[in-house]
Parts: structure tokens; sequence; C-alpha cells
């Protein structure tokens, strides 16, 4: 069975959602009453595309969470930035305080990668509060 760990070091995010795209169009052109459409899928395509799915949530929220960091370094308020993510300044400025956290978390489970202490600490420093929304934007 496919899971989402082996695809997540199997695809890129682009390969990941060019595979998915290729089985949710098979899975949207099946006709029950056409014979020679496209098959259903089987098990395994449709387990296949299910942690596909899930790997292209995750690719794709820790993209958001490295772009909301340059946001940040370009000037950024949380204001905007929760704008920008459809959320509030609150919500935003809390889900990448997660993100950082789990960096940290990464580290020690993984030496090599994540955050170090170091880098949390400059991560959190540029983070800020949501309440800083007195920043200059560029």
């Amino acid at each position: 069975m496919t899971t989402p760990q082996e695809l997540h070091r199997e695809k890129t995010l682009r390969t990941a959602v060019a595979r998915y795209e290729e089985l949710r169009l098979q899975e949207a052109l099946l006709d029950p009453d056409d014979p020679h459409g496209p098959a259903p899928l089987d098990r395994p395509e449709a387990l296949e595309l299910l942690a596909l799915s899930e790997v292209i949530v995750q690719k794709a929220v820790a993209g958001r969470q490295l772009t909301v960091r340059s946001a940040r370094r370009a000037g950024a308020s949380w204001a905007a930035i929760g704008q920008a993510l459809g959320t509030t300044r609150q919500a935003a400025w809390e889900a990448h305080n997660r993100w950082i956290e789990a960096q940290v978390d990464r580290r020690d489970e993984v030496r090599g990668l994540g955050f170090d202490d170091e880098d949390a600490a400059r991560a959190r420093d540029l983070a800020g509060s949501p309440e800083d929304d007195d920043r200059t934007e560029r």
C-alpha cells in the first residue's frame, strides 16, 4: 500500500500534483454507462489518490510557512499576512509559531534537519507578535 510517507520522499510537489490530477481526471471522466470510457480507479489507485492528497497538503503547508517568513522579512504585518491567507492576524501568527515549534521538534528527531535553538530564536524574533502591525509595509 502506498503511504504519504513513501510518496513524500519520492515526489516533489509538482510531481505529486501531476499524478493526483491524472488520477482525479480518470475518476472524474468515469461514466458507468460507457463501456469504452476510462476504467474506474482500482483499490491501489484510489488509495494512492488519497495518499497523494495528503502529501500535497503537507508540502503546500511547509511552503506556505516559508513564504510567511519571507513576507515578514519583507516587512509585512501579521494583519496583511492573515488577509493574504484568508484568516486573522492572530491565526496566521499562531500557525506560523506552531510551524517553528515543529521545526524544533524535527531537529530533535532527525539531526541536521529542522531548527536548532539559534535558528528557532531567529525565527521567533522575525515572527514577532500579531500585535506588532505597526511594522512598515513595503
